[in-house]
Formats: C-alpha cells, sequence, structure tokens
C-alpha cells in the first residue's frame, strides 16, 4: 500500500478530529467494532435487480465520486408488492455501518416490523472505507459543505437506482437523518420535494439558505431540550466542535418549525397530540396539500435518537423515534 504524503496525513488527521469532537470521541472505535459485528452483506452492481430480502452494499458513482449506500430488504418483500422506502442519514463524523447499526439505532428491526426497505448512505468523506463521512446541508457541515459535494444529486441517485432493482412505493418514500444527517433530510425537503413526501429530523435542525419546495413536504423533527451539540434555542454547543470550519452556528428548533409551518402554509394553532413524562408533541395538521408539521421535545437525552443507544450518555427513552417517525408517515396516507 503507498504510503500518503505527510502534509495529506495531517489534513486526513484534522478532518478525522473535527468529525469526531462534533459526534463524540468514541464514534470511531464504536464504528470498528459495529463494522467488525455486523452481518455480511451482499455487492451487488448499480440496477442490477435484487429479487430477494437480506443486507446489500452499491457503490455508485456520481459527479465524478465513487459513493456507496447500504440497504435492508425486509422479509415481508414481494415484488410486483410495492414497499414504503426510508432513508435513513447518519450523523456528521458517521458513516452508513453506523447508522445500519441496529444496536443503536433499531432502523433494521423497525423495517422488519413496520414493513420498508431501509437504505443508508454514506456522506462523503476522504478517507478510506468512507468513515467520518459528513453531507452537505449548506451551512453545515465540514469537507462535504466546504467542497460543495453534490449530495442532493447522490440522494437523488440512490432512491433512482433503488427504484430500479426493488419495487419502491413512490407515493411513500421518507427520509430521516441524525444531527448532521437530519439537517441533510431538511435540505432535501427543501430541494428535492418531488422525490420525498415526508423527512423526520432528529437532533439537527434546518441550516439550508433557499427552500421554496413544491409540493409540500412533512416534517416532523425530534429534539431534546438538553441537547449539547445542536441547542434547542439555537447555536453550537459545548459538545460540538466551536471551530466554524467544521460545524456552524446553527438555527434553533423555534425558528425550524416557524419555517416549516410557514412554508407548509398551517392555519391553526398545533394541538398537542403526546403528552407523557419526559416528553411532548405538537401537530401542526390544518396546512397545505395535506401536509402536516410535527415537533417532539424530549427533556433529556442529549444528542441522541430517542428510543436507540449509544457509547456514551443514555438517550431518551419517553418517546421511541422509530415509532413515533413511522406513527408520523402512515399518518399522511390518504392524503393528496
Amino acid at each position: 500500500m503507498r504510503r500518503l504524503p505527510p502534509v495529506l496525513l495531517v489534513v486526513l488527521l484534522g478532518i478525522a478530529a473535527v468529525a469526531l469532537a462534533q459526534e463524540g470521541g468514541g464514534r470511531l472505535r464504536e464504528t470498528l467494532r459495529a463494522r467488525a459485528a455486523a452481518p455480511p452483506v451482499v455487492s451487488p452492481r448499480a440496477g442490477e435487480a435484487i429479487d430477494a430480502p437480506g443486507d446489500y452494499r452499491v457503490e455508485l458513482m456520481h459527479d465524478g465520486l465513487s459513493r456507496e449506500y447500504r440497504m435492508h430488504v425486509p422479509r415481508g418483500y414481494r415484488r410486483g408488492h410495492p414497499m414504503p422506502l426510508l432513508v435513513a442519514l447518519h450523523g456528521g463524523g458517521g458513516d452508513m455501518d453506523w447508522q445500519a447499526d441496529d444496536s443503536k439505532y433499531g432502523l433494521i428491526s423497525a423495517a422488519e416490523r413496520r414493513g420498508f426497505i431501509a437504505v443508508f448512505p454514506n456522506g462523503f468523506s476522504r478517507l478510506p472505507g468512507g468513515r467520518l463521512a459528513t453531507w452537505n446541508a449548506r451551512r453545515c457541515c465540514g469537507p462535504a459543505r466546504d467542497r460543495d459535494v453534490d449530495d442532493v444529486g447522490f440522494i437523488r441517485a440512490v432512491v433512482a437506482d433503488v427504484s430500479r432493482t426493488l419495487h419502491v412505493d413512490r407515493r411513500r418514500v421518507y427520509a430521516t437523518g441524525m444531527s448532521n444527517g437530519g439537517m441533510m433530510a431538511y435540505r432535501l425537503a427543501c430541494e428535492a420535494p418531488d422525490v420525498f413526501r415526508a423527512i423526520a429530523a432528529v437532533a439537527g435542525t434546518d441550516n439550508t439558505s433557499r427552500c421554496e419546495p413544491s409540493p409540500a413536504v412533512s416534517v416532523l423533527h425530534i429534539h431534546a431540550l438538553d441537547d449539547d451539540h445542536v441547542l434547542f434555542d439555537g447555536g453550537a454547543g459545548a459538545g460540538a466542535f466551536r471551530n466554524p470550519a467544521a460545524v456552524t452556528d446553527f438555527a434553533s428548533v423555534p425558528a425550524t418549525v416557524e419555517a416549516w409551518t410557514h412554508r407548509n402554509g398551517c392555519r391553526a394553532p398545533p394541538r398537542r397530540i403526546v403528552d407523557v413524562p419526559g416528553a411532548h408533541c405538537d401537530l401542526y395538521a390544518a396546512c397545505a396539500q395535506g401536509s402536516k408539521v410535527q415537533l417532539c421535545v424530549t427533556d433529556g437525552g442529549g444528542h441522541s435518537w430517542p428510543g436507540g443507544s449509544k457509547a456514551r450518555g443514555a438517550p431518551s427513552q419517553a418517546i421511541d423515534a422509530n415509532d413515533t417517525m413511522w406513527a408520523f408517515f402512515d399518518s399522511l396516507r390518504g392524503a393528496p
């Protein structure tokens, strides 16, 4: 293997430090352990037909870059019977294997239980194996933003590729994401409303610069009051890397929700639909084109995925992000 020049090595180590600081210092070690324990995956070529349930890893060329995505096809999949598709985006400094780790996010189990195809794209990375990747969510984050990587085009290409290989219900294509991945989901809602019916952002606010979605895209936002990375009231918290070259002065949760209720033409005040110890959810339902905006707030859990687990800290168990998300998506069925 050819040795890296010293200057390039320093740059790569700096990128790694930024990403690790953004999402937690134990991320790389946990990612490597998760990869070692992950079930085997099949690696078909892009566009190659897939008929069997299982786990797949696909390489896709886009905009001159070799990109990858993982896919889980649940046991209930049958060709000829269209199935919903969920694009799940990892946080900054993570990768597709991290987001697909069922012990942390439970999305594979949710796909089996709810009956949807789960797709895990990998963000932009300069490191071997796509580790410590970021998404270009406009004002965040890291190398993907700084190089203006075409992540919207890449994810469009992923959905198109999956739709060629599997029978996807194109009216039920959704995106979700954690942190930087949630921010990227907001960018998809802004710039790919023809693809995504709804998004669910967890611990990541809307940091886009321009947004005029048509048709309207429904939005679920889940956030902890004590998030120390992406502060509820805006800004990069003490848990985030404070170098502006790495992250940004994040938009607040209230500003994000206000922006989307305005974009979606929500006319009535919100209705509280969940009120349990440690969490509540408010729903704006009288919105244009049958769209909805919902905000779920947990009292604790910090920068994490409610109902999941992580190496450091304890995510809120007051609500389950996966169940909340899929109930929200299911509520849109029958809308225009």
